[in-house]
């Protein structure tokens, strides 16, 4: 069975978490960090800019690769590759063509905390990077 390869992108401004609330019509929505699947004509790193940008808008650059996601979903074989990225342009504007992004919402770690997440395995990771920034602005 192929393996569906993604790109998720972690941005943090005034420390805050860049999300958005994503979903399929009938299915309920919850919430992530940018993120989705690699085109044939893309590299990784291009595709989690290309992401980003239709899911919210906001132009990036990568900054720093985290870490790379394996596992099974929904019976397929995934491997996300996760960055830390820098918003440089834009204003939020939905502009998914999977039509799957309902909202776009810049969070804090109290309120990432009340949120349903698409990913919930992701959570610690956010936290920890928000407590960072926090820290670094300090």
């Amino acid at each position: 069975m192929e393996t569906w390869v993604g790109a998720a992108c972690i941005c943090i401004q005034d420390s805050k978490l860049l999300m958005v609330l994503q979903g399929k019509k009938d299915e309920d929505k919850k919430w992530t960090i940018p993120s989705g699947g690699l085109e044939s004509y893309e590299t990784i790193e291009q595709c989690c800019i290309r992401e980003v940008f239709e899911e919210t808008g906001y132009a990036v650059e990568l900054t720093e690769k985290l870490h790379v996601k394996r596992g099974i979903t929904f019976g397929v074989p995934v491997e996300v590759h996760y960055y830390k990225g820098r918003v440089l342009s834009g204003v939020p504007v939905i502009q998914d063509p999977d039509e799957l992004i309902y909202e776009i919402r810049w969070v804090d770690a109290a309120e990432l905390c009340k949120l349903s997440l698409s990913f919930p395995e992701d959570k610690e990771l956010l936290l920890q990077l928000l407590g960072e920034a926090r820290d670094h602005a300090v």
